[in-house]
Parts: C-alpha cells; sequence; structure tokens
C-alpha cells in the first residue's frame, strides 16, 4: 500500500520507467537462475561449460551496452525502450524453441544486452523526466522495485520449471510482450534523450570523450571492484560454504541470506536511499563500503544460521546505501545529451559482479577457504580509493 501512494506521487511517464524497470527485471529473474538446469538438461553442457557460456555472454553483452548508452541519446526514448523490450521478449521465446547451444548463445547475448539498454534508458529518462531534487527518492524506488522483482522472480521461476525446464522462458516472454503491450499503448512517443550534445559527432569520439573524464572513469573503477563484493554474492557465498560444509548446509544458509538480503532491501532501500546527497556523496559511500567490510567480516566469523543472517543484514545495508550513490553521481556529472552512455559505462561494474565468482573459487582451490573474505575486503579498500578520487575531482574537494 505504502509503495502504491508513493508512486502516484510521481508523473505518469516516470511511473512508466518504473513498470519497465519491473516487468522486464522480473522476466530476468523468472529465467536467469534455472538457466544452468536449462543448459545441463537441454544440451548437457558440464558444470565448467556452463559457467562459461553464461559469464561470457554477460560480459560481452556489459561491453556491447555501451553502444546500447549511444543510441539511448541519440534516439526517441519511445522506441529504444519499445525496441529493447521487443528484443528481450523475441529472445526468450525463441530461447524456448532453441536447439543449438550457438544459437542460444547468441539468443542470450541479445537477452542480456536488450535488458542492459532498457536499464540505462530508465535511468536516463529519470534524469530527463524529474527534477535534480527529486531523482535520489526515484533511484531508490527504482531500485526497491528490482530487489522486488528478483525476490518474487525466482519463486515463480521454480513453480513452471517443475513442468518443463524451459517454461521460464516463456513465462519472462509472455511478462515482456505485456509490457510492450502496455507501452505502446501509454508511452508518450517524441521524446529523445539528446537536448544539447552535436548529434554528429560519433559513437567512438564520444567513447575517448568518456575517457577524459576523470571522475567518470574513477567511478566506474571503484564500481567495477566493488561489485567483485556484492554483485554476485549469494554466488561466491555458496562456493564458499560448499567448501567448508556439506552442500544441504549451504542450500540452507544461502536461503536464509538470500531472504535476509531480500527483506533488508525491500525495508529500507526507500527510506535510507532518499536520504542520500550528492554534496555529500563520499561520505554515504565510504559508510556503505564500511557496511560491506562489517558484512564480511561477520561472514567470515558466522558460525551458524543467524551469524549469517546478522552478517547479511549488515552487508545489505552496504548495498542500499552504494548503488543509489553511484547512480545519483553519475546522473550529476553527466552532461544533459550524454545520460545514457554515462549510464553505459557505469553498466561496465557488470563486469565485477561476473569475476567475483571466478576469483573467489580460485582463491577457494588455491588456498585456504578463509582467505577469500580478506581478498574481497581488499577490493572494498581499494574501490573506496577510486571513489575518494572521483568525488575530490566532482567536486572540488568537497
Amino acid at each position: 500500500m505504502h509503495l502504491r501512494h508513493l508512486l502516484r506521487a510521481y508523473p505518469a511517464d516516470v511511473n512508466l520507467l518504473f513498470g519497465a524497470n519491473l516487468l522486464i527485471t522480473l522476466g530476468r529473474a523468472i529465467t536467469l537462475p534455472y538457466l544452468v538446469i536449462y543448459l545441463s538438461e537441454r544440451f548437457g553442457l558440464s558444470i565448467g561449460g556452463i559457467g562459461l557460456f553464461v559469464g561470457s555472454a554477460l560480459i560481452l553483452s556489459s561491453v556491447l551496452s555501451l553502444y546500447g548508452g549511444f543510441l539511448v541519446d541519440r534516439l526517441d526514448n519511445f522506441r529504444v525502450i519499445l525496441g529493447a523490450a521487443s528484443l528481450f521478449a523475441g529472445g526468450l521465446l525463441l530461447g524456448y524453441f532453441a536447439s543449438d547451444a550457438r544459437l542460444l548463445y547468441g539468443l542470450l547475448l541479445a537477452i542480456n544486452l536488450a535488458f542492459s539498454v532498457v536499464d540505462i534508458a530508465v535511468k536516463s529518462g529519470i534524469g530527463q523526466f524529474l527534477p535534480e531534487a527529486r531523482r535520489p527518492a526515484a533511484f531508490s524506488v527504482k531500485y526497491t522495485l528490482t530487489n522486488i522483482a528478483y525476490a518474487v522472480g525466482p519463486f515463480i521461476g521454480a513453480a513452471v520449471a517443475v513442468l518443463d525446464s524451459g517454461l521460464p522462458f516463456l513465462v519472462s516472454a509472455a511478462i515482456a510482450l505485456g509490457f510492450c503491450a502496455l507501452y505502446l499503448r501509454k508511452g508518450r512517443r517524441g521524446v529523445t534523450m539528446q537536448l544539447d550534445a552535436t548529434p554528429g559527432v560519433g559513437f567512438l569520439a564520444l567513447g575517448r570523450y568518456l575517457l577524459k573524464d576523470s571522475r567518470l572513469v574513477c567511478f566506474t573503477v571503484g564500481g567495477i571492484l566493488s561489485a567483485v563484493v556484492f554483485g554476485q554474492f549469494s554466488a561466491y557465498l555458496s562456493q564458499y560454504l560448499v567448501a567448508t560444509s556439506s552442500p544441504e548446509n549451504a542450500y540452507r544458509i544461502i536461503s536464509y541470506v538470500l531472504a535476509t538480503n531480500a527483506l533488508v532491501v525491500i525495508l529500507l532501500q526507500y527510506p535510507v536511499g532518499r536520504r542520500i546527497r550528492v554534496e555529500r556523496i563520499f561520505g554515504f559511500l565510504m559508510a556503505g563500503l564500511g557496511m560491506f567490510l562489517l558484512g564480511l567480516l561477520g561472514f567470515a566469523l558466522a558460525d551458524g544460521p543467524l551469524g549469517w543472517v546478522l552478517a547479511m543484514a549488515v552487508f545489505t545495508l552496504g548495498e542500499i546505501v552504494v548503488i543509489p550513490a553511484e547512480f545519483l553521481f553519475i546522473d550529476r556529472i553527466a552532461p544533459e545529451g550524454m545520460r545514457g552512455m554515462y549510464y553505459s559505462a557505469q553498466n561496465l561494474s557488470n563486469l565485477g559482479g561476473a569475476f567475483g565468482p571466478v576469483l573467489c573459487g580460485a582463491v577457494l582451490a588455491l588456498a585456504a577457504p578463509g582467505w577469500m573474505f580478506p581478498m574481497l575486503a581488499l577490493f572494498v579498500v581499494i574501490s573506496a580509493g577510486f571513489y575518494f578520487l572521483g568525488a575530490r575531482v566532482g567536486q572540488g574537494g568537497g
């Protein structure tokens, strides 16, 4: 009820963006957790092969999303969101019928790329449709809806995957097509994100411009490093628990951890996130990173479900501060006609999430399991250094 009243405070254009964020994320959350089962059953891929299959598609789509950001800045926002959502739906639909692993790989790449473009367009649209003072709260609403989708989606996927491991593809495609029908009817046509950028400037020239913005570079690197820690925490915690206990205990603890994460985000994301201010961005980021460190310490010391739940609650407080703070800083420094490109650069932080389980797996294979958490803490500390540089340059030391 509270969320419904909250959404009424925003104009229809922004609520459509929230709808795009919720429904497309829900479609992804229904399918992604069960992709491993699908690839194993349908194509007989090994665990190592599945990791390479899914991980490389995520990494490549993150890089390609840079061009998606370029399109967001250059094209009618209506066409960008409708086109990307249609590609998302079409990729999922064809994924169900794909009989060749190579074809499915191409479809998975298209699905992830389309998801990234919708995400970039939503963040850019919030920056365009709302005054700066209202954006922190809006970014927090967006992130809350994202986490609601990720909390609900896997349960829907589990219910239908019992019948057929490919059914999550069809359910996700139906949800995305439903959004496309809604947006086709309600979306406002003719809204272009580009306001004052020169349309003649090409993608490569803009890429070189981005590399010269030291604030963006520092925050992008900081985001990649911090995403190693929070981007795929469930994957590396599962790896650690399997290495230090039984698979049954690992499954039980991870269930508690994921439920705690979802609950804390849904309850606290908006009230905490709306209080984040750009003029104090570095302080908020340091507080969030400090929560990550405390959470990692809690994971290292936890010897039962209660310890893991408490550690996850603290860790999640860091997450609900750091992610909206990053959104807000990028929104503040992005030129009006280049929000899409700036947000697509920020999306490269997904690379950190993809590499996290790989790095943790290497540590678990080559050293004592307990060394995993100091390694992750080191990434937090180094990311703090890059955030510090970006915030100092961006605000003249304020």
